[in-house]
């Protein structure tokens, strides 16, 4: 069938950071492209999740620096915090940003569709609103993915997950959190840091499971510093609201867990539900995702997916960079694919995550010799006002190839570094390299450049039974 017998080139559901990168590269290549979103432009992370998030991470941040502030000299006077100012601002700006994402569409050339979107058949998209049906010869599913909910959970109508968290019509004096993933711990420090008594509640015994152990750990022992209350190897099985209109949630083990709200981050599920795609043969897995290759193409060939829809690595610069490959791919006559194995990240727990590459646990599977460096000290900023806050550094090297496999901080401005460490790393940064570099001083980041005796060295040769512990045959 010719290009002629298509409305479009390229039609895109879903106008998240990966549709909207993947519609504006197609259409600036000449594409005849369409979009349909039927919320808001900019997805979750714009919308309902990293961008509002951190405004609200700034915001708690003030109580530590009006305290802090008289140790350097200053006088800080009465201090109040307005919610709903905050929430009024959050949304102005929110707005600001949607109207960007709609503008550069449309200045792009791209065809906007205010609608739901479902798929009908290999080239065909039913758009809900206007009750018609347009054909398009490729179709791009960015839907992105939601908060999950236990709806086997009794009295689950009750709690509030983070969409519904930005838009609260009162701070609440006291919130429960269950999940220990990016975005509980995220929240936990935020409404921490404003004044909430924050509690966690996991079903595991510590937060932020995949990251490296030694991360995990210092994280949460900073959080409890700051008043933060965990209760681990714990779920709730019922939630009920009570007289006084507080929510009572009743753990696996008996314990009563009551507070003005209790929120849910156990997790994101991919937005595919009546999306059609049963229609076209894809089949979902067990959390909804899609299935894809390594240009991202589902097991229909005219249909593609990029994003947290694909479960790859559910991060807002992951899905820009696979929707910018897939137009160069297709559109560009520029083939190419992302490549997942070396992203750097941030957590903006309080303090911070920066993370690349490998775990320890990682680096112990994957290496049989290897050298650690581990430095935990109490930042300049921190140390003059007098405050218990300590910073985490870590670097994982090859000790036969001298490599940085990996690299770990948690403390002030860890985000910030971990975006120039990432570029060093993913370059096939050596250890001597660090070496050899200049420290910036009086900086924490000096101690990246410092480090010089490994704090523990683990060779195969010495300790075969450390490769036992990873499941992996002792070598030599």
């Amino acid at each position: 069938m010719s290009d002629s017998a298509f409305d479009y080139d390229l039609f895109v559901i879903g106008g998240g950071s990966g549709g909207v990168r993947a519609a504006r590269i197609a259409s600036l290549y000449g594409a005849r492209v369409a979009l349909a979103e039927e919320y808001r432009y900019g997805g979750k992370c714009v919308i309902r999740g990293c961008v509002p998030k951190k405004l609200l991470v700034y915001a708690s941040h003030f109580p530590d620096l009006f305290e802090d502030a008289r140790g350097f000299g200053w006088s800080v006077g009465e201090t109040s915090f307005d919610w709903s100012s905050m929430i009024n601002h959050k949304d102005t700006e929110i707005d600001r940003l949607d109207d960007i994402y709609k503008s550069n569409l449309e200045k792009a050339g791209v065809t906007l569709f205010k609608t739901r979107a479902e798929i009908e058949g290999p080239n065909e998209v039913r758009l809900l609103t206007e009750d018609r049906t347009v054909r398009a010869k490729t179709i791009l599913i960015a839907t992105g993915a939601t908060p999950v909910i236990d709806k086997e959970l009794p009295g689950h109508e009750h709690v509030i997950t983070s969409n519904e968290a930005f838009h609260l019509d009162k701070l609440p004096e006291s919130i429960v959190i269950a999940g220990a993933g990016y975005i509980a711990v995220e929240f936990a420090g935020i409404f921490n840091g404003l004044g909430v008594d924050t509690t966690v509640i996991y079903r595991r015994g510590n937060i932020l499971r995949g990251f490296d152990e030694d991360l995990r750990c210092h994280l949460r022992d900073e959080m409890i510093k700051k008043g933060i209350k965990f209760v681990f190897d714990d779920v709730f099985t019922r939630i009920t609201r009570m007289d006084d209109g507080k929510l009572c949630g009743r753990t696996s083990v008996g314990e009563d867990l009551v507070a003005d709200q209790i929120m849910f981050a156990i997790g994101r599920g991919a937005n595919t539900k009546g999306l059609g795609l049963e229609k076209v043969g894809i089949e979902t897995r067990r959390n909804g995702s899609i299935p894809v290759s390594a240009d991202s193409q589902t097991s229909c060939p005219s249909i593609y997916a990029v994003g947290d829809v694909t479960d790859r690595a559910n991060l807002t610069p992951v899905a820009i960079r696979e929707g910018h490959a897939f137009a160069d791919s297709l559109f560009g006559n520029n083939p190419r694919t992302v490549d997942h194995s070396l992203i750097p990240t941030a957590v903006f727990s309080q303090p911070e995550l920066g993370t690349v590459g490998m775990t320890e646990e990682q680096a112990r599977a994957e290496c049989p010799n290897l050298d650690i460096y581990k430095t935990d000290f109490r930042a300049m900023k921190h140390a003059f006002p007098g405050r218990d806050e300590r910073m985490l550094m870590k670097i994982l090297v090859n000790a036969d190839t001298d490599k940085v496999l990996g690299v770990h901080l948690c403390g002030e401005g860890s985000g910030e570094l971990i975006q120039a460490i990432g570029i060093a790393v993913g370059m096939g940064a050596t250890k001597a390299d660090f070496d050899r570099t200049i420290a910036v001083h009086p900086t924490a980041a000096e101690e990246l450049v410092t480090m010089r005796a490994p704090t523990e060295r683990i060779r195969a040769v010495d300790n075969p039974d450390n490769m036992l512990d990873v499941g992996l045959t002792p070598r030599g």
